[in-house]
């Protein structure tokens, strides 16, 4: 397999038509070399437009997902990232070229080991590998219980609803990109923090992607 030409038909064949054409991401998709993040018996589908099987029974996103995540968040130099789902640590590495620091939450202790192994082999270094339950929200060490603290959050995983706590610790004008609803209707939604106490919501696309364990569920009392 040629790999470079590989890379080129993935973005050009895939990534491209599906909305992204921020120059910036596909530079970077041409940087941050997938196939070193993938594990090496599904080498051969780094660039195929399909999930990638991980230990514990997890995935790695399509590529043309994780290029309309960076798209659609827009991520700045100076910002700090929240990650809930480390998978093999490919989306991080994305996210630690255009941010400041990105912490990575995995609850499988396999995954975290190999997040760990893959960035750290790949030179990464503005990224935290941490493992725990963050599906519902994850303070920065230091900070007070309900301050804001993120610049960005990114759910590698869909949740059935939105989690009000991880909605209330972005910083005003932070950025949320989360997978919400139940197959075979999920919405992929970027939340921004506009005020104290405004937040908007829009719909990017529709898709359906893998549930995030431990998410908060909707309450199925009526009144």
């Amino acid at each position: 397999m040629n790999i470079e030409q590989a890379r080129f038909y993935m973005i050009e064949q895939q990534i491209r038509p599906w909305d992204v054409l921020d120059t910036d991401v596909l530079e970077l998709l041409m940087v941050v070399k997938r196939e070193a993040f993938v594990p090496p018996a599904c080498r051969a589908l780094a660039f195929i437009d399909t999930e990638i099987p991980l230990p514990g029974g997890e995935n790695m996103l399509m590529p043309k997902f994780e290029a309309r995540i960076l798209q659609e968040l827009s991520v700045k130099k100076h910002e700090n990232v929240l990650e809930i789902g480390a998978g093999s640590g490919y989306m991080a590495a994305l996210l630690a070229y255009k941010a400041r620091h990105v912490t990575t939450v995995e609850i499988l202790p396999e995954l975290v080991k190999m997040a760990r192994d893959n960035l750290s082999a790949y030179g990464v270094d503005n990224v935290d590998v941490v493992e725990g339950d963050g599906a519902r929200s994850w303070p920065q060490a230091g900070a007070a219980g309900g301050e804001p603290t993120w610049d960005v959050i990114v759910l590698s995983g869909s949740v059935p609803v939105i989690p009000k706590a991880m909605m209330q610790q972005l910083e005003i004008g932070g950025r949320m990109f989360v997978v919400s609803g139940e197959a075979p209707a999920m919405s992929a939604q970027v939340v921004t923090r506009m005020s104290d106490i405004g937040f908007s919501t829009v719909k990017v696309f529709e898709t359906v992607i893998k549930r995030l364990g431990n998410a908060e569920t909707p309450s199925n009392f009526t009144f």
